[in-house]
């Protein structure tokens, strides 16, 4: 089984950029399922049921998140209701979405789950506790699962990937933005990443146009947020994975300038 999974999906400029390049890459890498990290898919923060349809109808089968994924408080229905959407693992039971989806791919299954990290981060339950208890679960129906961490701290994601090594099929860090040059198969057979990177505007600070930062930096003066436009690229990674024994058997790292 070959994954693509697309780093987090910035704005209109990310989602254009997923949109009109995702027919080449899976014909290029022969994918079979493409997932996305896509708290940021709307103006940068949340998501909404229009921008979500616009990556589903272009072949994303679902999405991973984080903790802006309820920013956009018009779309805390449509997130209840929309299964392909999963929400961090450790989250409160009562926040709004589904912990976990379930991909038909061929005649396989396919997990897709998310997590947060604890430094640097909102408070959320201890990952290593939460998905410990909820993996014998997964296991039942399938061993090919794939973890999005969407942790801050690099030693948090690499303590998290040599825990889960041997259980899980991969583990994709995300959320910072900048994307790491350490994809490896962990010793047991687990693919890894500290981070996936953004797929959007580069020319930015992580993905807001970089002079609205520069001043706000500055002056300490709120300002509102603008998505930037410029440095387009596409990170993400594709993982192949053996579907009998769920271990992964390649991980390859995608990053990609594309002509504004």
């Amino acid at each position: 089984m070959r994954i693509l999974f697309f780093g987090d999906v910035f704005g209109k400029p990310g989602r254009k950029i997923v949109r009109d390049h995702l027919p080449e890459l899976k014909k290029e890498f022969k994918i079979d399922v493409i997932i996305a990290n896509g708290e940021n898919l709307a103006q940068g923060k949340g998501v909404t049921e229009k921008t979500c349809a616009e990556l589903f109808n272009a072949g994303v089968a679902a999405f991973t998140s984080g903790n802006h994924l309820w920013d956009q408080k018009s779309s805390l229905e449509y997130i209840k209701k929309e299964k392909r959407i999963v929400k961090p693992l450790n989250f409160p039971q009562n926040a709004p979405g589904f912990d976990h989806v379930i991909l038909e791919v061929g005649k396989s299954k396919l997990a897709v789950l998310c997590i947060v990290g604890q430094s640097f981060m909102a408070p959320a339950a201890f990952p290593f506790e939460k998905i410990s208890e909820f993996l014998p679960k997964i296991r039942e129906i399938t061993p090919n699962i794939i973890i999005d961490f969407h942790a801050e701290a690099t030693a948090e994601k690499r303590v998290l990937g040599f825990y889960l090594d041997g259980k899980i099929s991969a583990l994709l860090g995300t959320h910072t933005h900048i994307q790491t040059a350490d994809e490896e198969i962990l010793p047991s057979g687990t693919a890894y990443i500290t981070d996936v990177g953004m797929t959007g505007p580069h020319d930015s600070i992580i993905g807001t146009d970089k002079e609205i930062i520069l001043e706000k930096v500055i002056t300490g003066v709120p300002i509102r947020f603008e998505v930037a436009k410029s440095g387009l690229q596409i990170n993400a990674v594709v993982i192949e994975i053996s579907e009998v024994s769920g271990k992964a058997v390649s991980i390859k790292r995608i990053r990609r300038k594309i002509d504004d």
